[in-house]
């Protein structure tokens, strides 16, 4: 029966349904539990510093994890690897969602990110063999990059009006309702596909790079507690250090589990810097901004998820319009003006004010940075994987990914110190210092857009035939890009 309705001329549409949903899960469990922490916090006697880890662990464990699960889906198939992540998910977000301590709680989301690793980069490999060159490749990225760019907003949404009107606890049970749609579906319209040739893992590869991405982003989940933390600094240090004996080891062994050439192309090199810093944006910004309509204007938690709206509103008007850019002009204008209107929303966003009104302080900022983000995120997926052979799809489906969680880690790190510097060490704090600070955030959050806006200019640079995949099938042995 399933391979029947394979077969059939709309299943790779129902395919791209799936496919998107799964990026919609993974992109908005990293915010979904965002707006439910005050409750869970309270029910499960966290601590503050306990509760920041809510939030990283996922991060953390999907981060790091990520290559190692896009060679996984590579080398034992990539349905297999989808269809096993998507039932670890399951099982670790009923585990989440019935935690009893705060520990267990934070053992659930880390849980949740290992079988993300292995979910996401599977979901995208697929998405790319379905779809390997033409319109149809643009519509279906667009679908996808849609998807992902709005994905962090909706769980904000959901997010609020699950600890609404039910319990924060259903921001974590809701993954089932997705799981068991993303089961079925799978089953009737996905077909096995996974890379030929030699297919041995590269476990030391695996470990270093594991706990170099591990120890660099707990170092930066640390200088909430200052710069010169000797902890932060010590593994930050660290992270670099084994990050670039991981570097060295890929050099050495004869089957790496990051070929460099991979994020050595300059094309597809910029566009993971890109990823990695509108990842900052969507995950570090998102909270900032639920935090100033929360506490500062004193929305409830779907008022507040309901209040993000003209983000994702945004991005699926322009997207359309975006989409039909990307064949007519190409990907480098989109990818060089989409993080600079971004960046003029962030700008408008920092003028908030305490008794400022919604609608003309926040509404209209987020709007626009969702008609930025459309720009982005649509030609971004393309170009990620423009020239990638077969055999390297889900690796670089997985560094696409991983760029993102990552820079959201990070970043969401940078915007507290910046954070932390304008509030300073006050126990308690006015609402008007509050918001200063939140505005200081959205400031450092542009800058970044402004030099994602600047690695396009300087990175992303060839003919639109040359940068989207119809003209670039073969770009690994026919270098036409400008390098």
């Amino acid at each position: 029966m399933s391979a029947t309705l394979r077969a059939h001329p709309k299943a790779k549409w129902w395919a791209l349904f799936i496919i998107s949903l799964t990026q919609l899960v993974v992109v908005l469990d990293g915010t979904i539990v965002n707006i439910a922490l005050p409750q869970a916090q309270v029910a499960l006697n966290m601590d503050d510093h306990l509760r920041q880890w809510v939030v990283t662990a996922y991060a953390l464990a999907f981060g790091a994890l990520l290559l190692l699960g896009g060679r996984i889906s590579d080398y034992w198939g990539r349905k297999r690897t989808f269809m096993v992540g998507m039932i670890g998910f399951g099982l670790a977000s009923l585990y989440a969602g019935l935690a009893m301590a705060g520990w267990e709680l934070i053992l659930g989301r880390a849980l949740q990110g290992v079988f993300a690793a292995m979910l996401a980069p599977a979901a995208l490999a697929l998405l790319t063999t379905l779809f390997p060159s033409g319109k149809e490749r643009n519509t279906a990225f667009a679908v996808f990059g849609t998807v992902a760019g709005a994905g962090a907003a909706v769980g904000l949404v959901l997010g609020g009006f699950l600890t609404e009107f039910l319990d924060w606890r259903w921001c974590l049970l809701v993954n089932l309702f997705f799981v068991a749609i993303g089961l079925i579906g799978g089953a009737l319209f996905l077909s096995e596909s996974k890379a030929d040739g030699d297919n041995r893992y590269d476990m030391w590869g695996a470990l270093f790079v594991t706990a170099g991405l591990g120890a660099l982003v707990y170092g930066f989940s640390l200088a909430e507690t200052g710069w010169a933390n000797p902890m932060t600094i010590t593994f930050i240090a660290l992270g670099v250090v084994l990050l670039a004996v991981f570097v060295w080891v890929e050099t050495r062994v004869s089957n790496p589990l990051l070929p460099l050439r991979v994020v050595t192309h300059k094309v597809r090199g910029g566009a993971f810097l890109i990823q990695a810093v509108a990842g900052s944006v969507m995950i570090g910004a998102t909270l900032y901004l639920t935090f100033h309509l929360q506490i500062v204007l004193g929305q409830g938690a779907f008022e507040s998820g309901l209040a993000s709206l003209p983000l994702p509103l945004g991005t699926m008007l322009l997207a359309p319009l975006a989409t039909k850019m990307l064949g007519t002009v190409g990907p480098r204008p989109l990818l060089i003006g989409g993080p600079l209107i971004v960046a003029a929303g962030l700008v408008y966003l920092s003028f908030i004010t305490p008794g400022g009104n919604y609608f003309v302080q926040v509404a209209p900022a987020l709007l626009v940075m969702g008609f930025g983000m459309a720009s982005v995120f649509i030609p971004l997926q393309n170009v990620a994987l423009t020239g990638v052979k077969p055999h390297d799809a889900g690796v670089a489906s997985a560094v696409t990914n991983s760029a993102m969680q990552i820079g959201g880690s990070i970043g969401l790190s940078v915007f507290t110190a910046v954070y932390a510097a304008v509030v300073g060490g006050q126990s308690a704090v006015s609402l008007d210092v509050l918001a200063d600070g939140y505005s200081a955030t959205f400031i450092a959050a542009a800058i970044g857009m402004v030099l994602a806006s600047i690695i396009a200019a300087t990175m992303v640079r060839g003919r639109k035939e040359d940068l989207l995949p119809q003209g670039a099938a073969d770009a690994e042995s026919t270098p036409v890009l400008v390098h």
